[in-house]
């Protein structure tokens, strides 16, 4: 029982020295503001967005980019149908974008669909000479000077831009606010840093930009792993790109409020991270060798607290009972060590997610109430990761659309801190 003991300590030790940079990290978010960048000309995009049955929602996400203030005649709207049973292509036509239906049961997934489009963007708009592509998922809402912002960093030469990902419906429970606050770390804490200190950034689902340099040189979307998002930001680090991240470009996301919708999603990213893992830890370790920073912040980002978890879930789930039925005397101390490890887990998360609170306060659109009772939640979420990130490991996952149904405008969203 000892060893068990032992074993537990030297997790928490590991576990500290993988991810004490990212204290830093939070150091520099507090200490220095976001990087401003103009740009000396407009350049022009191409939006993609993929949905599937997404007809209630997809209308506010055109009419937000409509509403941009950046020239229009430099930016077209493409959806991707796909799929779908409803009549989300008619509404997304109606709403003023150019819509192509895709129906293909065999190749399912985001990444499916964004490598559909692309191949008939290369054949069929060759004329319209697109620098990148901004993608985006139906559910979303821009900032009015979302475009904008991203020009001004795409201008700098950053081929990979991610932005800032608030949720559009952070007050709706426990669950929606757990991962907004994380989405709001992610932005403020992470990926603010890494581009302050220089270092490669992380896309993460939606809100980001590629150049159609890349797209060219790929072929395409080659990306199909659960989590594709993380899969192109990995394969793109290996290959030596610094993703870029814009502060100004605030985009709104739509965060599941049940616990079977969270859990199946977190179950895919989970599934989806072991996956990248698989195919690309191999690539990362080798970057590390060669000194490059980002590869090691990569391989932290998707894999060692999921591992280190997952182990230590398997060797106390073991422990625990065979110290029961050996009435083992320091059984007792064991289940000390248990209980102790799970109040820092949530301490930690408190912290971060009231540090988080604080800073990114009026980018929060709720109740104060709601704010204040989300630091107490918060942990709780994460730690429901715990046992999600094990199935994920025996689990066969697939890729299941989520229902959106938030139809709320910019205003709207805004309104309820205004309200509160």
């Amino acid at each position: 029982m000892k060893t068990i003991i032992y074993l537990n300590c030297m997790i928490s030790i590991v576990f500290t020295l993988c991810y004490a940079y990212q204290f830093f990290y939070i150091f520099i978010g507090l200490l220095k503001k976001p990087k401003t960048f103009t740009a000396s000309c407009n350049h022009r995009y191409a939006v993609v967005i993929s949905a599937r049955n997404e007809r209630d929602v997809i209308a506010q996400l055109i009419e937000s980019i409509k509403s941009q203030r950046y020239p229009s005649e430099l930016v077209d709207i493409f959806v991707i149908a796909d799929n779908c049973t409803d009549d989300t292509a008619k509404v997304a036509e109606q709403a003023g974008a150019i819509v192509y239906e895709r129906f293909n049961k065999k190749q399912v997934g985001k990444g499916y669909a964004l490598d559909w489009m692309f191949n008939i963007i290369e054949r069929d708009y060759q004329d319209k000479n697109y620098e990148a592509f901004m993608i985006f998922d139906a559910d979303n809402l821009l900032d009015q000077n979302y475009i904008m912002e991203m020009n001004k960093v795409f201008d700098q030469g950053y081929r990979i831009i991610t932005s800032y990902r608030n949720s559009k419906n952070f007050g709706s429970n426990w669950i929606s606010a757990g991962y907004s606050l994380w989405f709001l770390r992610e932005a403020k804490f992470l990926n603010n840093s890494r581009m302050q200190l220089h270092t490669s950034c992380a896309i993460s689902g939606t809100g980001f930009l590629v150049s159609a340099e890349i797209i060219h040189a790929n072929g395409g979307w080659i990306h199909h792993l659960l989590t594709e998002d993380i899969e192109f930001t990995v394969d793109s680090v290996i290959h030596g790109e610094t993703i870029g991240y814009c502060a100004e470009a605030i985009l709104y996301d739509e965060q599941p409020t049940l616990f079977r919708q969270s859990y199946r999603q977190r179950l895919r990213w989970a599934k989806g991270f072991y996956q990248v893992f698989a195919k690309y830890g191999g690539q990362l370790f080798k970057g590390i060798l060669r000194g490059s920073f980002s590869c090691f912040d990569m391989l932290m980002t998707i894999m060692p607290a999921m591992l280190l978890t997952l182990i230590s879930t398997i060797i106390n789930a073991v422990a625990v009972p065979l110290g029961f039925l050996a009435n083992s005397p320091e059984t007792s101390i064991l289940l000390q060590t248990l209980l102790q490890t799970l109040m820092n887990f949530y301490g930690l998360f408190f912290i971060l997610g009231t540090i988080t609170t604080i800073t990114e306060w009026k980018q929060i659109h709720c109740s104060k109430i709601k704010r204040i009772l989300n630091l107490f939640t918060f942990p709780i979420f994460m730690l429901t990761y715990v046992p999600i990130a094990v199935i994920a490991l025996f689990k066969k996952v697939e890729w299941k659309p989520i229902k959106h149904s938030v139809v709320r405008t910019l205003d709207e969203v805004r309104g309820d801190q205004i309200a509160a």
